[in-house]
């Protein structure tokens, strides 16, 4: 019988959401001990008004096997960043437990259990302390912490000068390398470069393969794909998916209700509102601009972005990320990809962004399609899978002329490639050109 790491039966988390308190000068705090039970003799039922609850989490049970590496997706909101908070014991459950066997390394929100007045090397320090571990235990893996977190330059200065990816770096390497026998990993590692994104993912491997608990939260379906073997699905606070079929979770949760997904978004909102642009529709349409979610591999797909530009700067890109079905990342594609005098020209106010998906590219299938923009190397504006808005393409038949492929072909893409033959002379011909 396999051992239980983690143990969770029946487990919600309840908050309240009230006003939020003005500031308060002494005066005022000694004027309203006085006056408080006048005030709320007066006022009755109305802070009740005021006040709200809600179940960030709500009857979740599921347990986790030591060495298992378990994958927990879902949309902003659904309760994933709560459940690990309470599973690295940062806040109490409503209802419920959660029984843990075993040493826990988190890494959760930015400078989680770091003190920002303390250096990076008696941040390493108090983390090991924290976790039971003797000075000479972190001493043995001290070296091994500095050089992946490649924060040496700074071990000597105070956190809240690091920088967020420097503060992650070395979160995840402290959380990683003092030997946790239970390893939690947030969304976090969106803050890190591709290149440290990378480096984590394969660390996490290795300390799956040494037999360690993982739970892994991420919204890359690709990065749960390949570490997870299982998968847990949070939606408005419970669960709603627990497989071992991986790939089958990640399908669901990307697809489901479909139908209600629209190849038009409209800013109805006011979101992703920044100093710099606001997006207001982004949407789908053929070469007439007509506006449609369905196309054949051969049709013309152009790709609509209208946005307010509220201040110019030259890093400004506009662009869109497209995953399939699996969550898999086909392609980014940006206006500023192309020869600088080529740039579509950017001007303040309302602009419309057209872009067309070469045509015989896609296969069959559904395609998710995000809108994001950045001030190029220097800070997200709409960021993929983290904060972008997204629209839905269905790609349905002419995969090509050829009366051979009539139906979805093997792999991602479905291009047409041309051929040709070249007899052995023609051939002899080019080798003599090259020579």
């Amino acid at each position: 019988m396999s051992e239980i790491a983690i143990q969770v039966e029946h487990m919600g988390k309840q908050y309240r959401i009230g006003q939020k308190a003005p500031y308060l000068t002494f005066r005022d705090a000694i004027t309203n001990t006085i006056t408080a039970p006048i005030k709320r003799f007066k006022e009755g039922s109305r802070l009740t008004d005021q006040e709200s609850k809600f179940w960030a989490l709500k009857d979740v049970s599921f347990d986790v096997e030591k060495g298992e590496v378990l994958g927990i997706i879902g949309r902003n909101g659904a309760g994933k960043s709560t459940l690990l908070k309470i599973l690295s014991r940062i806040t109490d459950p409503t209802e419920g437990y959660a029984k843990i066997y075993g040493r826990v390394g988190s890494l959760l929100e930015v400078g989680t259990g770091f003190h920002p007045e303390l250096t990076g090397r008696e941040n390493i320090y108090l983390s090991g302390s924290i976790l039971g571990m003797k000075k000479s235990e972190i001493d043995n893996k001290f070296d091994e912490i500095v050089k992946f977190a490649e924060t040496e330059k700074f071990l000597d200065t105070a956190l809240k000068h690091y920088s967020s990816g420097m503060q992650v770096r070395l979160g995840f390497a402290v959380a990683a390398y003092l030997d946790p026998e239970i390893l939690i990993i947030d969304e976090v590692l969106a803050v890190g470069d591709a290149e440290f994104q990378k480096k984590c993912l394969g660390k996490i491997e290795d300390v799956s393969k040494a037999g360690r608990t993982v739970l892994f939260v991420s919204h890359n379906m690709e990065a749960i794909e390949r570490l997870c073997s299982r998968v847990i699905q949070l939606d408005k606070g419970k669960i709603v998916q627990n497989s071992n079929s991986v790939n089958s979770v990640i399908h669901n949760y990307l697809y489901a209700n479909y139908e209600e997904r629209s190849f038009e978004w409209i800013n109805s909102r006011n979101e992703f509102n920044s100093h710099w642009l606001v997006p207001r529709k982004f949407y789908l349409s053929n070469k007439n601009n007509i506006k449609q979610g369905i196309f054949t591999n051969n049709s013309e797909i152009w790709i609509n972005i209208e946005l307010e530009i509220k201040e110019l700067d030259s890093a400004l890109t506009i662009g869109y990320a497209i995953y399939d079905e699996s969550g898999n990342l086909l392609y980014w594609s940006y206006h500023t990809d192309v020869t600088k005098n080529k740039w579509p020209d950017l001007k303040l106010g309302m602009i419309t962004l057209r872009s067309m998906i070469p045509k015989r590219l896609l296969n069959e299938g559904i395609y998710k399609i995000e809108l994001i923009g950045s001030l190029h190397f220097r800070e997200w504006l709409l960021q993929p899978i983290i904060n972008a808005p997204s629209i839905y393409l269905t790609i349905q038949g002419e995969l090509s002329d050829s009366p051979l492929w009539m139906v979805k072909r093997p792999g991602i893409l479905a291009p047409v490639i041309d051929w040709c033959i070249i007899d052995n002379d023609e051939m002899g011909q080019l080798d003599s050109n090259i020579m």
